[in-house]
């Protein structure tokens, strides 16, 4: 099993210094709310490509009243990784070291996949397009770590873009000039996209049924409907640069780009009741949640392109009976990657049993092997 067995932090949000050696089981984390329970999964996921779990900016992660930056290395398998902040008083940068050498995210990459479940997901699929799509969006990322690069491409150039139609005069060559570079971008967002909807409706399909109901997913956006029609990169691209082409009076009327990949959704229609997910229970909706990450979590394990990932699963135990707690519990145990899972109380994780080392989190940061 893809597995952390050793994790060490400093100066990384409440921690002033942490240690922690595993033994390679699943982690089960209980303690009072506020102890850093949530902290210490934030540390595991800056491992991963992104900004972690709480998208939170490099320097909002520094223990308040430290000198300098901050670290999380690990063991993984058997390899040594690392990433931190260095500060030199007028500048930060964020470093990554691989067995001891200073790297490239993209190497670091290759060597973790994370995906994570935290409490501020529950409400997806009630709230906007924006809140899905950033959902999907870090699915696609564990999978294709190069998405985030191209979303950041995208971005820049859709924000040079919308300046120039703020302008009210739009010069048609350098227009041109920006909305090709968007084009580029959104089709290799588009096609992405599309690739890893499948491979996830698939891994939906081939889950086990039980607690936890399958999801029927779509995704609603030009761009996305043809590349999962089969439509070839030179195609899309054409087609979103003509449509940025011809929007151009439109948009700058609007004062911004009002079509393209940045307002694609994801459509989940929950299986059982085929109801849209947004109107399914509150109940409903957790379970199908808790569906979608093992199933992308499934297809990472079963991709054949890299490491199984680690699972981060923040208070996802909380809200769940005892039944679906067992079968929660199984399913992980099922899976070839190494889960962390946090909780109040350590009754949460009983049906765990000896698959799993429960460590208690007290305030302040210490942790001890319960």
């Amino acid at each position: 099993m893809t597995a952390l067995t050793r994790l060490r932090l400093k100066d990384f949000r409440n921690y002033e210094t942490l240690s922690l050696d595993l033994d390679g089981r699943h982690v089960c984390l209980f303690g009072a709310n506020g102890a850093g329970k949530t902290n210490l999964l934030e540390a595991i996921s800056q491992l991963g490509p992104g900004r972690g779990l709480r998208s939170a900016s490099l320097s909002d992660l520094t223990r308040h009243g430290a000198e300098s930056g901050w670290t999380v290395s690990a063991n993984l398998d058997d390899r040594r990784i690392g990433v931190g902040l260095e500060t030199d008083g007028s500048s930060s940068k964020r470093v990554i070291r691989i067995d001891g050498a200073p790297s490239q995210a993209g190497d670091l990459a290759d060597l973790v996949r994370i995906v994570w479940l935290t409490p501020a997901m529950d409400s997806i699929f009630r709230g906007g397009a924006s809140d899905r799509r950033r959902f999907f969006d870090r699915q696609v990322m564990a999978h294709i770590p190069s998405h985030g690069t191209a979303a950041a491409r995208y971005e820049r150039a859709m924000r040079e873009r919308n300046a120039l139609l703020e302008r009210g005069h739009v010069d048609p060559a350098w227009a041109d000039a920006i909305e090709t570079r968007m084009a580029e971008a959104g089709a290799e967002l588009a096609i992405n996209r599309a690739n890893v909807l499948e491979g996830l409706q698939a891994a939906v399909d081939a889950r086990p049924e039980g607690y936890f109901p399958k999801g029927d997913l779509s995704l609603e956006g030009e761009a996305e409907t043809s590349a999962a029609a089969g439509e070839d990169f030179k195609t899309i691209f054409e087609s979103l640069t003509e449509t940025y082409r011809s929007m151009r009076r439109r948009d700058a009327a609007a004062g911004r780009t009002l079509t393209g990949p940045h307002r694609s959704d994801l459509k989940v229609i929950h299986r059982p009741t085929g109801m849209v997910a947004g109107d399914a229970s509150t109940g409903q909706q957790k379970a199908l949640l808790i569906g979608l990450i093992l199933a992308s979590a499934t297809a990472l394990a079963g991709d054949g392109d890299g490491p199984a990932p680690l699972l981060l699963l923040d208070e996802a135990a909380a809200h769940l009976d005892a039944d679906r707690r067992a079968a929660l519990f199984d399913e992980l145990s099922s899976l070839p990657g190494q889960s962390w899972l946090t909780g109040t109380e350590r009754f949460l994780f009983d049906a765990f049993g000896d698959r799993a080392q429960h460590i208690e989190i007290e305030t302040g940061g210490a942790a001890i092997l319960a």
